[in-house]
């Protein structure tokens, strides 16, 4: 029986649209999921301003969370990956974007790019906005096994250039759910006389730093870059101060949490 020249085209097409046969019985166990980590931003903008930006073709975030009224907009699929991180380092390793979800959160920020060192100054997080970052946070933990020491802030990532979430986000209550670590009260305390008596050296604070996962030079210097990581550190852990000047109280908390 001969074909009909147009029904031979459709055939032909849908043999072409299967693709090739694949066997899928083998599987290795060298892979990993693609997300590493999870990189909480705040947008330094209203809603409107927000959306004009993550939709174009330059930045964006995999979710928006909005402030008013709290809402979840997912703008990029987890499995592919989102220009939010840009240059960046965390533990050792760099460029996040292709190992990351980040998840920007509608917030004015401070009212500078830099922010001043006065928490007072900058904008305030909504109870129920974040409630829902809470749920988007746990979620994605739980569905990637994201380990407490890879949920981090934009400053973390990149504090030579980025201050998001600031000192308004209450990192602690991420603590308090077991998402990610916290430095023990009692141990700062218990640590705390020994570095009021003898202050340790800048080198010390490069060190620690570094080993908690920032990328921080180490050569003793108080310069400007190590000034930006002490004050990101300070803005996570200390948000009533965070001036990126080496003190007793900062020497403390960093100890318990490299060494607890």
């Amino acid at each position: 029986m001969k074909i009909p020249a147009a029904a031979l085209v459709l055939v032909l097409i849908a043999g072409c649209a299967t693709g090739p046969r694949i066997d899928d019985s083998y599987k290795s166990g060298a892979q990993r999921g693609r997300v590493r980590a999870l990189v909480i931003h705040f947008t330094h903008a209203d809603f409107e301003r927000t959306m004009r930006i993550v939709t174009g073709d330059d930045v964006t975030y995999h979710y928006v969370v909005r402030d008013d009224p709290p809402t979840i907009y997912r703008l990029v699929d987890e499995g592919r990956s989102a220009f939010h991180a840009g240059a960046s380092s965390w533990r050792g390793y760099t460029q996040l974007n292709d190992s990351s979800i980040g998840i920007g959160i509608v917030n004015g920020g401070p009212g500078d790019t830099r922010g001043g060192d006065q928490p007072s100054a900058w904008a305030d997080y909504s109870e129920a906005q974040l409630e829902a970052v809470m749920d988007l946070v746990k979620d994605i933990v739980k569905r990637h096994g994201i380990g407490p020491e890879w949920l981090v802030g934009h400053s973390d990532i990149a504090p030579q250039r980025k201050v998001d979430p600031g000192p308004k986000f209450p990192w602690i209550r991420l603590a308090d759910a077991g998402l990610i670590r916290w430095p023990d009260a009692r141990t700062i305390a218990e640590r705390l006389p020994a570095h009021q008596a003898t202050l340790p050296d800048v080198e010390w604070f490069q060190v620690m730093l570094q080993r908690h996962g920032f990328a921080v030079p180490i050569h003793g210097d108080l310069d400007q870059a190590s000034r930006n990581v002490l004050r990101a550190f300070q803005m996570k852990y200390r948000p009533a101060r965070f001036d990126g000047l080496p003190d007793a109280e900062t020497a403390a908390i960093l100890d318990a949490l490299v060494n607890p």
